[in-house]
């Protein structure tokens, strides 16, 4: 499962690499920074599921509220929806 999310996430990257603006790719890189660190975390506990996935980025969410101004904030939260789509809509059709 963690190899599903890995995907996800380069996937979404690329696109965003290709067709995003500067406030998308800082967003995104920022943001690939927190999701690398999570899911190597995962990985370190044995850990796959959604669930534990969700609960991390939470935790990243947190402290990106306490790290960004508003407007940078916003951008993280709108790239992680957007990520967390890519993530959980092969899921649902499997």
């Amino acid at each position: 499962m963690l190899e599903h999310y890995e995907d996800a996430l380069e996937q979404w990257i690329a696109t965003v690499v290709s067709h995003g603006d500067d406030d998308a790719l800082f967003a995104c890189g920022y943001l690939q920074g927190h999701v690398a660190v999570v899911l190597s975390q995962l990985e370190a506990l044995g850990e796959t599921s959604l669930d534990a996935l969700m609960l991390k980025m939470a935790d990243c969410l947190a402290l990106a509220r306490q790290e960004l101004n508003d407007a940078d904030y916003a951008l993280v939260e709108q790239a992680w929806s957007q990520l967390h789509a890519n993530i959980v809509s092969p899921l649902a059709t499997a």
